[in-house]
Protein backbone atom coordinates (compact mmCIF):
# COMPACT_ATOMS: atom_id res chain seq x y z
CA UNK A 1 0.00 0.00 0.00
CA UNK A 2 3.02 2.35 0.57
CA UNK A 3 3.94 2.21 -2.48
CA UNK A 4 0.10 2.98 -4.31
CA UNK A 5 0.89 6.81 -3.97
CA UNK A 6 4.12 6.73 -5.96
CA UNK A 7 2.98 4.53 -8.57
CA UNK A 8 -0.44 6.91 -9.39
CA UNK A 9 2.41 9.93 -9.08
CA UNK A 10 4.43 8.36 -11.94
CA UNK A 11 0.80 7.34 -14.34
CA UNK A 12 0.48 10.69 -13.97
CA UNK A 13 3.71 11.69 -14.85
CA UNK A 14 3.76 9.65 -17.92
CA UNK A 15 0.67 10.66 -19.03
CA UNK A 16 1.33 14.12 -18.87
CA UNK A 17 4.53 13.87 -21.00
CA UNK A 18 2.35 11.74 -23.60
CA UNK A 19 0.16 14.68 -23.70
CA UNK A 20 2.90 17.07 -23.90
CA UNK A 21 4.37 15.07 -26.83
CA UNK A 22 1.10 14.91 -28.81
CA UNK A 23 1.05 18.87 -28.28
CA UNK A 24 4.40 19.60 -29.75
CA UNK A 25 3.27 17.35 -32.84
CA UNK A 26 -0.04 19.48 -33.60
CA UNK A 27 2.11 22.43 -35.28
CA UNK A 28 4.36 20.35 -37.43
CA UNK A 29 1.35 18.38 -38.35
CA UNK A 30 -0.47 21.72 -39.42
CA UNK A 31 2.44 22.85 -41.26
CA UNK A 32 3.02 20.03 -43.17
CA UNK A 33 -0.88 19.79 -44.27
CA UNK A 34 -0.48 23.25 -45.34
CA UNK A 35 2.27 22.66 -47.35
CA UNK A 36 0.76 19.60 -48.95
CA UNK A 37 -2.00 21.42 -49.62
CA UNK A 38 0.05 24.01 -51.17
CA UNK A 39 1.40 21.51 -53.43
CA UNK A 40 -1.78 20.34 -54.54
CA UNK A 41 -3.28 23.44 -55.38
CA UNK A 42 0.10 24.54 -57.47
CA UNK A 43 -0.38 21.88 -59.44
CA UNK A 44 -3.13 23.80 -61.15
CA UNK A 45 -1.29 26.60 -62.37
CA UNK A 46 1.71 27.11 -63.90
CA UNK A 47 5.22 28.17 -62.31
CA UNK A 48 5.04 31.40 -62.92
CA UNK A 49 1.61 32.00 -62.01
CA UNK A 50 1.68 29.80 -58.33
CA UNK A 51 5.15 28.20 -58.00
CA UNK A 52 4.91 25.29 -55.12
CA UNK A 53 7.17 24.76 -51.97
CA UNK A 54 9.99 23.37 -53.12
CA UNK A 55 9.90 26.01 -56.27
CA UNK A 56 9.99 28.75 -53.84
CA UNK A 57 12.32 27.37 -51.38
CA UNK A 58 14.83 26.64 -54.90
CA UNK A 59 13.96 30.82 -55.56
CA UNK A 60 15.17 31.44 -51.70
CA UNK A 61 18.44 29.85 -51.77
CA UNK A 62 19.19 31.26 -55.30
CA UNK A 63 18.76 34.42 -53.58
CA UNK A 64 20.58 33.84 -50.26
CA UNK A 65 23.62 32.35 -52.23
CA UNK A 66 23.98 36.05 -54.42
CA UNK A 67 23.67 37.61 -50.91
CA UNK A 68 21.11 39.62 -52.17
CA UNK A 69 18.23 38.07 -49.06
CA UNK A 70 20.54 39.00 -46.44
CA UNK A 71 20.61 42.40 -47.91
CA UNK A 72 17.30 43.41 -47.70
CA UNK A 73 16.70 41.52 -44.38
CA UNK A 74 19.22 43.55 -43.24
CA UNK A 75 17.69 47.00 -44.55
CA UNK A 76 14.83 46.08 -43.29
CA UNK A 77 15.51 44.65 -39.86
CA UNK A 78 17.24 48.28 -39.04
CA UNK A 79 14.48 50.44 -40.62
CA UNK A 80 11.89 48.21 -38.35
CA UNK A 81 14.35 48.80 -34.95
CA UNK A 82 14.69 52.24 -35.64
CA UNK A 83 11.03 52.99 -36.53
CA UNK A 84 9.98 50.81 -33.76
CA UNK A 85 12.06 51.92 -30.93
CA UNK A 86 11.57 55.68 -31.54
CA UNK A 87 7.48 54.68 -31.09
CA UNK A 88 8.38 53.35 -28.14
CA UNK A 89 10.66 55.76 -26.88
CA UNK A 90 7.80 58.76 -27.43
CA UNK A 91 4.85 56.64 -27.03
CA UNK A 92 5.29 55.16 -23.83
CA UNK A 93 6.61 58.07 -22.03
CA UNK A 94 3.56 60.29 -23.42
CA UNK A 95 1.02 57.63 -23.00
CA UNK A 96 2.18 57.23 -18.93
CA UNK A 97 1.67 61.53 -18.83
CA UNK A 98 -1.68 61.59 -20.47
CA UNK A 99 -3.30 58.70 -18.49
CA UNK A 100 -1.64 59.92 -15.56
CA UNK A 101 -2.84 63.69 -16.09
CA UNK A 102 -6.73 64.06 -16.77
CA UNK A 103 -7.02 67.51 -17.80
CA UNK A 104 -3.81 66.43 -20.29
CA UNK A 105 -6.02 63.68 -21.80
CA UNK A 106 -9.27 65.83 -22.03
CA UNK A 107 -6.94 68.59 -23.60
CA UNK A 108 -5.19 66.28 -26.15
CA UNK A 109 -7.50 63.67 -26.52
CA UNK A 110 -9.44 65.30 -29.26
CA UNK A 111 -6.57 65.63 -31.22
CA UNK A 112 -5.56 61.84 -31.05
CA UNK A 113 -8.80 60.82 -31.80
CA UNK A 114 -8.76 63.28 -34.85
CA UNK A 115 -5.13 61.39 -36.42
CA UNK A 116 -5.46 58.03 -34.81
CA UNK A 117 -8.20 56.79 -37.75
CA UNK A 118 -5.97 58.29 -40.64
CA UNK A 119 -3.90 55.46 -42.35
CA UNK A 120 -0.33 55.36 -42.28
CA UNK A 121 -0.37 54.76 -45.96
CA UNK A 122 -1.81 57.83 -46.46
CA UNK A 123 0.95 59.66 -45.15
CA UNK A 124 3.07 58.67 -47.50
CA UNK A 125 2.58 61.29 -50.42
CA UNK A 126 3.26 64.04 -47.53
CA UNK A 127 6.67 62.10 -46.15
CA UNK A 128 7.90 62.36 -49.47
CA UNK A 129 7.92 65.60 -49.92
CA UNK A 130 9.29 66.41 -46.01
CA UNK A 131 11.54 63.42 -46.02
CA UNK A 132 12.79 62.47 -49.97
CA UNK A 133 13.14 59.50 -51.13
CA UNK A 134 15.21 57.04 -49.23
CA UNK A 135 14.89 55.51 -45.71
CA UNK A 136 13.24 58.39 -44.12
CA UNK A 137 9.95 58.18 -45.66
CA UNK A 138 9.35 54.37 -44.66
CA UNK A 139 10.56 55.01 -41.13
CA UNK A 140 8.11 57.73 -40.32
CA UNK A 141 5.35 55.55 -42.28
CA UNK A 142 6.56 52.74 -39.66
CA UNK A 143 6.75 55.16 -36.57
CA UNK A 144 3.02 56.40 -37.33
CA UNK A 145 2.08 52.50 -37.58
CA UNK A 146 3.36 51.98 -33.98
CA UNK A 147 2.66 55.10 -32.52
CA UNK A 148 -0.81 55.09 -31.67
CA UNK A 149 -1.36 51.47 -30.63
CA UNK A 150 1.40 51.75 -28.26
CA UNK A 151 0.16 55.10 -27.09
CA UNK A 152 -3.72 54.25 -26.61
CA UNK A 153 -2.99 50.90 -24.56
CA UNK A 154 -0.56 52.88 -22.79
CA UNK A 155 -3.05 55.73 -21.45
CA UNK A 156 -5.37 52.94 -21.18
CA UNK A 157 -3.51 50.77 -18.86
CA UNK A 158 -2.48 53.99 -16.67
CA UNK A 159 -6.24 54.69 -16.22
CA UNK A 160 -6.91 50.85 -15.71
CA UNK A 161 -5.17 50.43 -12.69
CA UNK A 162 -7.22 49.42 -9.75
CA UNK A 163 -7.63 52.11 -7.17
CA UNK A 164 -7.24 49.83 -4.50
CA UNK A 165 -3.12 49.62 -5.12
CA UNK A 166 -3.25 53.41 -4.99
CA UNK A 167 -5.45 53.75 -1.89
CA UNK A 168 -2.94 51.35 -0.06
CA UNK A 169 0.20 53.03 -1.48
CA UNK A 170 -1.50 56.58 -0.06
CA UNK A 171 -2.51 54.68 3.35
CA UNK A 172 1.42 53.63 4.02
CA UNK A 173 2.57 57.37 2.84
CA UNK A 174 3.96 56.39 -0.29
CA UNK A 175 5.37 59.33 -2.36
CA UNK A 176 4.12 60.53 -5.83
CA UNK A 177 7.13 59.61 -7.54
CA UNK A 178 7.03 56.49 -5.86
CA UNK A 179 3.53 55.36 -6.47
CA UNK A 180 3.99 56.14 -10.44
CA UNK A 181 7.01 53.95 -10.73
CA UNK A 182 6.93 51.40 -8.22
CA UNK A 183 2.79 51.12 -8.18
CA UNK A 184 1.16 52.76 -11.62
CA UNK A 185 4.01 51.19 -14.07
CA UNK A 186 4.02 47.48 -12.88
CA UNK A 187 0.46 47.49 -12.61
CA UNK A 188 -0.01 48.80 -16.25
CA UNK A 189 2.89 46.76 -17.81
CA UNK A 190 0.76 43.84 -18.70
CA UNK A 191 -2.09 46.36 -20.78
CA UNK A 192 1.27 48.08 -22.15
CA UNK A 193 2.37 44.76 -23.88
CA UNK A 194 -1.03 44.06 -25.69
CA UNK A 195 -0.36 47.51 -27.11
CA UNK A 196 3.31 46.53 -27.72
CA UNK A 197 2.58 43.14 -29.54
CA UNK A 198 -0.20 44.86 -31.08
CA UNK A 199 1.98 47.42 -32.53
CA UNK A 200 4.63 44.71 -33.84
CA UNK A 201 2.35 43.43 -36.38
CA UNK A 202 1.29 46.65 -37.52
CA UNK A 203 4.66 48.15 -38.39
CA UNK A 204 5.72 45.20 -39.06
CA UNK A 205 2.83 45.09 -42.09
CA UNK A 206 3.62 48.69 -42.87
CA UNK A 207 7.15 48.46 -43.24
CA UNK A 208 6.72 45.85 -46.13
CA UNK A 209 4.18 48.51 -47.44
CA UNK A 210 6.66 51.27 -47.11
CA UNK A 211 9.44 49.66 -48.29
CA UNK A 212 6.81 48.83 -51.57
CA UNK A 213 6.05 52.14 -52.30
CA UNK A 214 9.27 54.28 -51.88
CA UNK A 215 12.03 52.26 -51.22
CA UNK A 216 15.19 51.14 -53.22
CA UNK A 217 15.99 47.83 -50.73
CA UNK A 218 14.58 45.94 -48.08
CA UNK A 219 11.68 43.29 -48.18
CA UNK A 220 9.40 44.88 -49.45
CA UNK A 221 11.21 46.38 -52.58
CA UNK A 222 12.39 42.42 -53.06
CA UNK A 223 8.71 42.10 -53.62
CA UNK A 224 8.03 44.44 -56.11
CA UNK A 225 11.15 44.01 -57.92
CA UNK A 226 10.80 40.18 -58.49
CA UNK A 227 7.64 41.31 -60.13
CA UNK A 228 9.31 42.94 -62.56
CA UNK A 229 11.19 40.08 -63.36
CA UNK A 230 7.89 37.58 -63.51
CA UNK A 231 10.16 35.76 -60.24
CA UNK A 232 6.66 34.60 -58.63
CA UNK A 233 9.34 32.33 -56.84
CA UNK A 234 11.51 35.15 -55.27
CA UNK A 235 7.44 36.89 -54.56
CA UNK A 236 6.61 34.13 -52.55
CA UNK A 237 9.79 33.51 -50.86
CA UNK A 238 9.89 37.57 -49.71
CA UNK A 239 6.50 36.85 -48.74
CA UNK A 240 7.46 33.58 -46.59
CA UNK A 241 10.78 35.28 -44.70
CA UNK A 242 8.55 38.41 -43.68
CA UNK A 243 5.95 36.07 -42.02
CA UNK A 244 8.81 34.13 -40.41
CA UNK A 245 10.80 37.27 -39.32
CA UNK A 246 7.32 38.46 -38.06
CA UNK A 247 7.21 35.53 -35.83
CA UNK A 248 10.76 35.48 -34.54
CA UNK A 249 10.07 39.29 -33.65
CA UNK A 250 6.72 38.23 -32.01
CA UNK A 251 9.03 35.40 -30.00
CA UNK A 252 11.27 37.71 -28.51
CA UNK A 253 9.17 40.27 -27.42
CA UNK A 254 7.11 37.57 -25.43
CA UNK A 255 10.29 36.65 -23.94
CA UNK A 256 11.40 40.42 -22.89
CA UNK A 257 7.58 40.25 -21.49
CA UNK A 258 7.85 36.70 -19.01
CA UNK A 259 11.43 38.35 -18.26
CA UNK A 260 9.56 41.25 -16.75
CA UNK A 261 7.13 39.87 -15.60
CA UNK A 262 9.23 37.62 -13.33
CA UNK A 263 11.19 40.83 -12.39
CA UNK A 264 7.76 42.36 -11.12
CA UNK A 265 6.29 39.35 -9.88
CA UNK A 266 3.25 40.03 -12.17
CA UNK A 267 1.54 36.87 -12.62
Amino acid sequence: MTGLPERLLGCDLTMQTKTLNRTAILPWLAIAAFLGLWQAVAGFYTHEQLPGPAKVFAGLMELADTGVLWEHIQVSLIRFTISYSLALVVAVPLGLLLGWHTYSLKALGPILQILRPISPIAWFPLAVLWFGVGNAPAIFIIFLSAFFPILLSTISAVRKVDPVYLKVAQNFGVGKTMLFTKIVIPAAFPYIMIGLNIAIGVAWIHLVAGEMLGAQSGLGYLIVDSRNFLRTDWIMGGMLVVGLLGLLINTMIGWAEKGINRKWGVG
